[in-house]
């Protein structure tokens, strides 16, 4: 039986918009793009204008047109069938899972810079610990609800993101201003802002960068916690949009400016800029500081993402897609079974960081796990929306697309191409990093992706009639 929510919580939009660049935006993905110098410009206008917009405005929509809890799930389910909608939700769910220890690893590098001891940031046992407790840590917080993860993750993103990444920006520009010379910019460095597209495997980190910008559909799982959701949702998305445009366009090119491309440590690489840039402007006794920031940081995103996609798993459980177990939740209405369970598999895949030979061996493996099936969520996301303009068509929606169905298929199929491009493009090993061989990169890819698609397929085959009956009564 499910428990009994006391009171509703509203969030605002200025909270909202927190949690979506909480969500979306992680300090973690500057050094991967400044390590291409000029041609970031291409990814970042790539992964903003084909992909963020129109995964943004698509999502807007949906999310007024289908306020109901369960995000993407109930917009996929709605437009292509409950075993759709599942898909789409698990692989949004289990990406995730997979992708905490990644961003809590950073975590771990970040306050390696707290303890002055840099050699930390490599130490497979110190960021083993650092996962876990950080991670449950952050799970006992959701429990309290909505009202204190927002909190905590506003906070973290204030604090921990937006001014570390503002500090890291203003002494690039700084930099520059003083007449210091720019790394990407010295005799022997490419110029180019276009990437060498006759060379995949130069293009592979595109996948990983598009990644970066994922997660703005998360905050449409709590449309029904805003007061005005048809003016208010837009207003924190596009508020989002544009403080993770700015954040990663500029203070990716300030570490590029400061540190040359092939010294740049893809985990530590903001870590290594703002040091640098710190110890240049005599202030580097911040630096531990800010790794304490980054890493709080790092735990306002986790708490924005423990909150979103596990909500939208407990619509499937409420819809009798899963077992009626799942469907419980506390008196604060959050979903204690499901985090639980998230837990406890965020605790065995961070056991590949004692199993792996290094921490960036292990960061990148599980790295490359969360790439093709949450793309393929956004490729089920876009044929979605297209097809409940058909489908649906007086269904009201507090924000629509402008300039009818063809508005539609213009935004949704500019995000389709830009999604199939990556998927297509991330089956290429990145010539910048050692990853072994390439049979064995693109077989682990190829059956990862089988797994996570097949998984959800086979639980909704096996699911049961009562499991519907006993969660409604």
């Amino acid at each position: 039986m499910k428990g009994k929510i006391n009171k509703q919580h509203f969030i605002g939009v200025f909270g909202l918009a927190m949690l979506n660049v909480a969500a979306v935006m992680s300090l973690r993905g500057l050094p991967m793009m400044a390590k291409e110098g000029l041609s970031m410009i291409f990814y970042i206008l790539f992964s903003s204008v084909l992909f963020l917009l129109p995964v943004s405005l698509v999502s807007a929509e949906l999310a007024t047109g289908w306020p109901k809890s369960g995000g993407v799930y109930r917009w996929v389910k709605e437009a292509l069938g409950t075993r759709a909608g599942f898909v789409a939700i698990w692989l949004q769910w289990l990406q995730n899972v997979i992708w905490y220890p990644t961003v809590l690893s950073f975590a771990a590098g970040a306050l390696s810079y707290l303890f002055l001891d840099e050699e930390l940031a490599t130490n497979k046992y110190f960021n083993f610990f650092v996962i876990l407790v950080v991670y449950w840590g952050a799970t006992l917080a959701s429990f309290k609800g909505l009202k204190i993860a927002g909190k905590i993750a506003t906070y973290g993103v204030i604090f921990g993101t937006l001014l570390p990444g503002l500090l890291i920006i203003i002494l690039g520009i700084l930099w520059v201003s003083t007449g210091n010379g720019v790394e990407f910019l010295q005799p022997g460095q490419s110029i180019n802002i276009l990437p060498d597209f006759s060379n995949f495997d130069s293009l592979a980190f595109l996948a990983g960068i598009v990644l970066l910008f994922a997660g703005m559909e998360v905050g449409a799982v709590h449309v029904t916690e805003l007061k005005k959701p048809s003016r208010e949702f837009p207003s924190a998305i596009f508020t989002a949009m544009f403080i993770i445009i700015i954040i990663f366009s500029l203070g990716s090119l300030s570490i590029a400016s400061v540190i040359p491309a092939e010294k740049i440590n893809l985990n530590e690489g903001i870590m290594q800029g703002l040091g640098y840039l710190l110890s240049k402007f005599s202030v580097g006794w911040l630096l531990p500081v800010m790794g304490l920031l980054i890493a709080f940081g790092s735990v306002g995103g986790v708490l924005a993402w423990i909150v979103g996609p596990s909500k939208g798993l407990l619509a499937t459980a409420n819809d009798g897609d899963l077992p009626p177990l799942m469907a419980k939740i506390n008196k604060n209405g959050v979903q204690q079974n499901i985090l639980i369970i998230q837990g406890l598999i965020v605790t065995l895949a961070s056991f590949i960081f004692l199993i792996m030979p290094s921490v960036s061996s292990a960061f990148f493996i599980l790295s490359i796990l969360t790439v093709a099936p949450y793309l393929i969520m956004y490729f089920l996301l876009f044929i979605s929306a297209i097809k409940l303009r058909y489908s649906h068509p007086d269904v009201p929606r507090a924000f629509k697309l402008p300039w009818g169905n063809f508005g539609m298929w213009l935004v949704s199929g500019i995000g389709l191409m830009a999604v199939i491009f990556a998927f297509f493009i991330g089956f290429f090993p990145p010539e910048e990093l050692a990853v072994g061989s390439p049979v064995f990169y693109v077989t682990f890819l190829i059956c990862g992706v089988i797994v996570f698609v097949v998984t959800p397929i086979i639980i909704n085959m096996m699911k049961k009639p009562g499991w519907k009956k006993e969660i409604d009564n």
